[in-house]
């Protein structure tokens, strides 16, 4: 365990650290960071997923289980983390872990629940949803067309560490994952609030294989995407709100699922 002083904002490992802020560097190593105890706790728990762990002293005897669960744990002073930590307040932690990304040929061929994100941009949106699915017990998330990066430093910290829990898949391609979702038998339901069925219509069985589709924040799904989905559902606004937000939106889909499935 190296000692405060022994790594400074000049050294080597933190300058690498640091510029995985940059999504271009995290394609490049195949790595990205990890920020305050939750989320190191649950890298952790992920085999092999931590290179190294940059803390505090404060942080160091706060944490003392995950200092021992480490295998490289570097003492920092406050200004190392605060130089690598994206977070305006860092938490004393930040570990450097390797991509835990997946491909849409890694989602669990017999997955009953599944969540394809497709041009999500705002980070907080992204790790939100993440982190619903994961709620929900639902088996991957696929990450599709231009989203924002699901290892962006808000998006892991939006996540509270459900990023380690299930695969977070990436398919550039929307309509791909649609036609690849439906051969597998999921019934791929996009979420709209112009859809014609209602989430809570009797005939919509959310007993079957389900694949949850949310669109972009701003413009939803283009109307091809949603052409290709089995059905359009809406989420019923029962008061005076104009409408969800995009999480609390995947919230309710997935356990309405999550309910039905059992």
């Amino acid at each position: 365990m190296a000692s405060p002083g022994d790594l400074t904002v000049r050294s080597g490992r933190v300058k690498t650290a640091r510029r995985l802020a940059t999504r271009a560097f995290r394609v490049k190593t195949g790595e990205f960071l990890a920020e305050g105890p939750q989320a190191v706790r649950e890298a952790l728990d992920a085999p092999g997923a931590v290179i190294e762990v940059f803390a505090t002293v404060d942080a160091t005897e706060r944490y003392p289980e995950l200092a021992e669960r480490a295998e490289s744990w570097h003492v920092v002073t406050d200004d190392v983390v605060e130089e690598i930590a994206d977070s305006v307040t860092p938490q004393g932690l930040v570990a450097r872990c390797h991509s835990i990304l997946t491909t849409l040929a890694d989602v669990p061929q017999d997955a009953r629940l599944v969540v394809v994100c497709a041009e999500i941009r705002d980070p907080g949106n992204l790790g939100a949803v993440i982190r619903c699915a994961d709620a929900a017990g639902a088996a991957a998330v696929v990450v599709a067309g231009d989203s924002v990066d699901p290892l962006n430093p808000k998006v892991v910290r939006a996540t509270a560490g459900s990023l380690f829990h299930l695969p977070i898949a990436v398919e550039r391609d929307v309509e791909a994952v649609i036609a690849e979702l439906q051969r597998r038998g999921c019934q791929v339901l996009a979420a709209d609030g112009g859809g014609e069925t209602g989430l809570f219509d009797a005939d919509l069985d959310l007993t079957v294989p389900t694949a949850w589709m949310m669109g972009n924040e701003a413009h939803g799904l283009p109307a091809e995407w949603a052409a290709a989905a089995d059905r359009v559902v809406h989420v019923p606004i029962l008061g005076r709100a104009e409408s969800l937000n995009l999480a609390t939106a995947a919230a309710v889909c997935l356990y309405a699922s999550a309910r039905e499935q059992g």
